[in-house]
């Protein structure tokens, strides 16, 4: 894979940041004109190459080098962002593998033993309608449409008006499984988003699976009355219990080596003369151990009740999404592993927190194998997210040269 140009990928990611992001961070928000906008660039790009241009029933964008064989090896990321985001999440997976593609198909004169496929998938961030990973899910057959029905964006916009604007139709969104009775392994590199790697002094980490994610909502009534008149232990303050949980579920997760964060937390009737009525927090929480998960889950809910009962409050847990740890393919993490080592790189292996498209590629039961590379501060959906270019070198050569290996690999069976 001398051919490899990792050069070429990290000036493309800046063209593509140039053209829809700038100094305020990337604004490829999923369904809009600026993903559009995104995706005619890169077909520029694959124009280059003699390979079909699609895009799904779910707006998953494909490009397939066609091979000798049917059975395909797929690389693939997103190009959607978050409002705000950088300039490396997701694209770099993209553009790496269109680097990928194109030595692989230089390098088999236009015809590989198999099918070679790059996929952008459609809404990985979830940051526009509230639901991650909505392409490969829909392909997956993961996706329960009912789920998403009727959703809005901050602007009133309708998802199913969103996906009807890009040529998608919600009640269509499944058809997109089709695309992967083909596929004999996906493999997709993507920064890290978090500082484990920096802290460890390793650019490049080998991912053994994903942790698994709760996510549920806590909703304490009290009373509302009067502060100044209220004597302390008169009170029903939802605000309170809402703020010892908080407290709680960090200590209860830090016992465990668990993950715990608090995406919001809604206060009722929210004035600075009225004690709080009512509290609403949701809380995510994840562990790579289901069994850990479930007990650090059950110990949160558990200290929701105790406080409940002990502030005479009302309490009611909802549950509102919950994905299981998945371990992606072992052979195609031994290969990784091997695929660092050949570039003289110690690997690192490591799980990972953050949902990404190759987990659903594992529930569709296709063999998946995933590369991290090192985010300078552990920064990401930040403008500021960035990637020393030595580091995004090294993790481009190693994807090539996994994708090689495996590539070679299925061509023999």
């Amino acid at each position: 894979m001398s051919a490899i140009d990792p050069a070429r990928v990290i000036a493309e990611l800046r063209e593509l940041h140039a053209l829809t992001g700038g100094p305020a961070g990337a604004q490829r928000l999923a369904w809009s004109s600026q993903v559009a906008r995104a995706r005619g660039w890169l077909d520029e790009r694959l124009r280059e190459l003699p390979v079909e241009i699609s895009y799904d029933a779910a707006g998953n964008h494909w490009a397939t080098l066609p091979g000798r064989r049917k059975a395909s090896l797929v690389l693939g990321s997103h190009l959607d962002s978050v409002a705000g985001g950088g300039w490396l999440d997701g694209s770099l997976g993209v553009l790496a593998g269109l680097e990928v593609m194109r030595t692989l198909c230089d390098a088999w004169e236009g015809r590989p033993p198999i099918t070679l496929r790059l996929v952008d998938w459609a809404d990985e961030e979830g940051a526009r309608f509230g639901r991650s990973l909505l392409g490969s899910s829909a392909a997956a057959g993961t996706l329960d449409l009912e789920e998403i029905r009727g959703r809005v964006d901050g602007d009133g916009v309708a998802i199913e008006a969103a996906m009807a604007a890009s040529g998608v139709d919600l009640e269509r969104l499944l058809d997109s499984g089709r695309e992967l009775a083909d596929i004999a392994a996906y493999l997709e590199l993507h920064i890290e988003q978090g500082p484990v790697l920096e802290r460890a002094g390793a650019p490049v980490a080998v991912v053994d699976g994903t942790c698994g994610a709760v996510r549920y909502r806590v909703r304490f009534v009290g009373e509302a009355c009067h502060p100044a008149a209220t004597p302390l232990d008169a009170r029903r303050d939802a605000l309170l219990a809402g703020a010892r949980l908080i407290a709680g579920a960090h200590e209860i997760a830090e016992r465990a080596s668990a993950l715990t964060s608090i995406g919001s937390c809604q206060v009722e009737p929210g004035h600075i003369t009225i004690i709080a009525g009512a509290c609403t927090i949701v809380i995510e929480q994840n562990h790579v151990d289901p069994a850990v998960l479930r007990a650090v889950e059950a110990e949160t809910v558990g200290l929701a009740h105790e406080l409940a009962a002990g502030a005479g409050l009302e309490v009611e847990v909802d549950d509102l999404w919950r994905i299981e740890p998945l371990d992606f393919d072992a052979d195609l993490v031994a290969r990784a592993d091997a695929a660092v080592r050949s570039l003289q790189a110690k690997p690192f292996h490591m799980p990972s927190g953050p949902l990404h498209d190759a987990g659903e590629m594992v529930r569709a039961g296709i063999p998946s194998a995933m590369l991290f590379v090192q985010s300078r501060g552990g920064i990401s959906h930040n403008p500021r997210e960035d990637t020393d270019d030595e580091h995004l070198e090294l993790a481009v050569r190693a994807l090539g040269a996994l994708a090689e290996d495996v590539l070679g690999a299925l061509a023999t069976r």
